[in-house]
């Protein structure tokens, strides 16, 4: 390789100070280079060396230096500075690389917001100034550039929350010969023209009214369906399983008075007559001869079966009605008492109250 071999960065930090960094371990791995470099114009030039270097694994790879004029010669050099390996003269003022804007201002008017920031003293016209955008709800950021030192864009959403950051940058090819940009200013937060200090905090207390209303509105519906889901599984319940009728009802002083003792009811309830009664009446056209004479054949088709229940009050009583209920059973050895009535009993036997 020649002196033109060589690949060099040059950088103009804001026309105050020179970067020079070079790639010279490929051509010379064993070579650590010194750097001189003069603002001078004709043939006396006054060669400066390099008091900054900046460092690669301890080989020197750029250096940094006071910028002093537009015109800038640079000469790499071997360890010992006798013979130079690479040289280069530049315009200086071809590689500004701008800083950041100063003193950016918002200003929102409805949905239309235009950003401002200080304008440079010098070269103004030769930067532009860059806006970019993004809502929550983006991915990419939106970029919109203008002269300096003023850039407007339409359209915000009051609703959304942006991030916005602007930069400064070099017109190329009419001031650079390399496209650069300053840095990016701190990036801000917007909604609606009120500063956040994240989108996080987007949350306005209007929409945590709105969260908390549907929230509530969404339980009551939910429990207007559960209630509605429970009333059918009921009325499906009672339909499939029918509810089973609770004995204590009927009887209830049998529970409540004697605590289930049925003896001790049933002693002090003998002038109860049985609540299911069978009533009849004569008929008209059977006469009372003839029913003796039915009650005699009954009597004498009983034979060894016998009569169990017999009212008490039935024999004092003159009227045309009679309450009495008969069950036939085989003869028994015993008889027991019930409320007043003789019940004829077996081992086979069994009474259902």
């Amino acid at each position: 390789g020649g002196k033109d071999a060589i690949n060099t960065t040059i950088i103009n930090f804001n026309n105050e100070k020179m970067q020079i960094t070079w790639a010279t371990r490929e051509l010379f791995p064993n070579e650590n280079m010194s750097f001189f470099y003069t603002f001078d114009e004709g043939n006396h030039k006054v060669w400066k060396p390099c008091t900054t270097y900046l460092l690669d694994q301890d080989y020197n790879s750029g250096c940094l230096f006071k910028t002093e004029g537009p015109t800038l010669a640079i000469s790499l050099r071997n360890s010992n500075g006798s013979e130079e390996l690479f040289y280069k003269r530049l315009k200086a003022d071809f590689y500004i690389k701008p800083s950041p804007p100063e003193n950016v201002t918002f200003f929102w008017e409805e949905d239309t917001v235009t950003v401002s920031c200080n304008k440079p003293e010098r070269n103004a016209w030769c930067l532009r100034l860059e806006l970019q955008y993004k809502s929550k709800f983006d991915k990419e950021w939106q970029s919109r550039t203008s002269k300096c030192c003023s850039v407007g864009e339409q359209g915000f959403d009051p609703r959304k929350c942006y991030s916005f950051r602007v930069r400064l940058r070099r017109r190329v090819p009419h001031c650079n010969v390399v496209n650069y940009s300053s840095d990016w200013e701190a990036e801000t937060f917007w909604m609606n023209g009120t500063l956040l200090d994240s989108c996080d905090d987007d949350i306005t207390p209007q929409s945590k009214t709105v969260i908390v209303l549907s929230c509530s509105l969404a339980v009551l519906i939910m429990m207007f369906i559960l209630l509605i889901l429970l009333c059918q599984l009921q009325r499906v319940q009672m339909s499939v399983l029918p509810a089973i009728p609770d004995p204590k009802k009927p009887f209830a002083d049998l529970f409540n008075d004697h605590n289930g003792n049925l003896q001790e009811w049933l002693d002090k309830n003998d002038h109860v007559v049985l609540q299911t009664k069978l009533e009849y009446e004569e008929p008209e056209s059977v006469t009372e001869a003839e029913s003796q004479q039915e009650d005699g054949k009954n009597s004498d088709k009983q034979g060894p079966l016998e009569k169990i229940f017999t009212f008490s009050g039935a024999a004092e009583n003159n009227d045309g009605k009679a309450a009495e209920i008969a069950c036939l059973i085989p003869a028994s050895n015993t008889i027991a008492p019930f409320a007043g009535f003789h019940i004829l009993m077996n081992d086979d036997m069994y009474v259902m109250l």
